[in-house]
C-alpha cells in the first residue's frame, strides 16, 4: 500500500511538473489541492506529497494566506539566468576550441541539433532538446558543480525559453543558424560559430523574454 502510495505520488508529481513547465499551469496560476485532485482523479494524499516537493523546488510558491500559485518569472529571474548561460557557455565554447575538440563537438552538438528539428512542431519538446544542446557545450568542462547548477535551473530554462519563442525567437530560423554554427564549428571558425550562439541564445532569448513580460 505505501509503494502505490509512493508511486501515485511520483505520478502527480511528474504530472504537475510537467505541467508547469510546458506552460498548461502558466506562471501566476492559482492552484489548489482540489482542482489539482480533480484534473489528475487521484486522492489529497499523493497530490499533497507532490505539492510539497514542487514547492521545495520553487516551481509552486505559497503567500501568507496559504494559497498556491505558480512561479511567476520575473525580470530578475530572465536576467540572471541568461546571464548565467553567457558567463558558462562562453567560456565553455572557447574551451572547445583552444583545446582542439570543435570537431568532436561539431558531431555532439549536432546530435541535438537534430532533436531539435525532430521537434519542430512542439515547443515543449524543442525546449527540453535546445537545454540538451545547452548542456552539451558545458560539458566540455567536465565538472560536476558546473552540471548541476544546469541541472539545478533546468526547469527555469525550459519555461523561459518557451517565453522567448512565443515572444518572437523562431524556431525553424533558429534550427537552420544552429546548423550553420556546426558548420563552422567543423571548419573551426570560432567567431562565426560563436556570433549565432550569442546572437540566438544569449542576446534574442533573454530580449524576447523580457518583451513576454
Amino acid at each position: 500500500m505505501a509503494n502505490k502510495s509512493a508511486s501515485l505520488a511520483d505520478q502527480a508529481y511528474e504530472n504537475i511538473k510537467t505541467n508547469i513547465l510546458n506552460l498548461t499551469y502558466p506562471p501566476g496560476m492559482a492552484l489548489t489541492e482540489a482542482l489539482l485532485c480533480s484534473r489528475l482523479g487521484m486522492s489529497r494524499s499523493p497530490v499533497r506529497a507532490a505539492i510539497h516537493r514542487l514547492q521545495t523546488e520553487g516551481l509552486i510558491v505559497s503567500d501568507y494566506y496559504k494559497s498556491m500559485t505558480v512561479k511567476e518569472i520575473t525580470d530578475k529571474d530572465i536576467n540572471e539566468i541568461y546571464q548565467l548561460r553567457e558567463l558558462l557557455e562562453g567560456a565553455a565554447f572557447k574551451l572547445i576550441f583552444t583545446t582542439g575538440r570543435n570537431e568532436e563537438y561539431s558531431y555532439r552538438i549536432e546530435e541535438k541539433v537534430v532533436r531539435m528539428c525532430a521537434a519542430a512542431n512542439d515547443l515543449y519538446e524543442w525546449e527540453v532538446a535546445d537545454t540538451a544542446m545547452h548542456m552539451e557545450i558545458v560539458s566540455i568542462f567536465d565538472n560536476d558543480r558546473i552540471n548541476r547548477i544546469y541541472e539545478n535551473n533546468l526547469s527555469e530554462l525550459i519555461r523561459m525559453g518557451q517565453y522567448s519563442v512565443k515572444n518572437g525567437m523562431h524556431i525553424p530560423k533558429t534550427n537552420e543558424n544552429l546548423k550553420k554554427m556546426v558548420r563552422h564549428m567543423r571548419k573551426g571558425d570560432y567567431e562565426k560559430a560563436y556570433a549565432i550562439l550569442t546572437a540566438d541564445h544569449f542576446g534574442t532569448g533573454k530580449d524576447s523574454a523580457l518583451k513576454g513580460r
